[in-house]
């Protein structure tokens, strides 16, 4: 089953096109892919570029 995350960079067009878009480098969104979260400095961001849910990304900082 797709996370949350790996949703976002799929939608994003892979990696690296996130981590340009949200101004992060492909080895960061590699750790939140392998950690099964989004920096909670750059959710927000991942949300607009890509439509995911913050209360998906990070349902520990943004209950439903």
């Amino acid at each position: 089953m797709e996370t949350p995350i790996e949703k976002a960079i799929r939608i994003a067009g892979g990696q690296s096109t996130l981590a340009r878009a949200v101004g992060v480098s492909p080895q960061a969104v590699q750790q939140w892919s392998k950690f099964g979260r989004v920096s909670h400095k750059k959710v927000i961001e991942v949300e607009q570029m890509t439509g995911v849910a913050r209360h998906d990304l990070r349902p520990d900082i943004y209950p439903a």
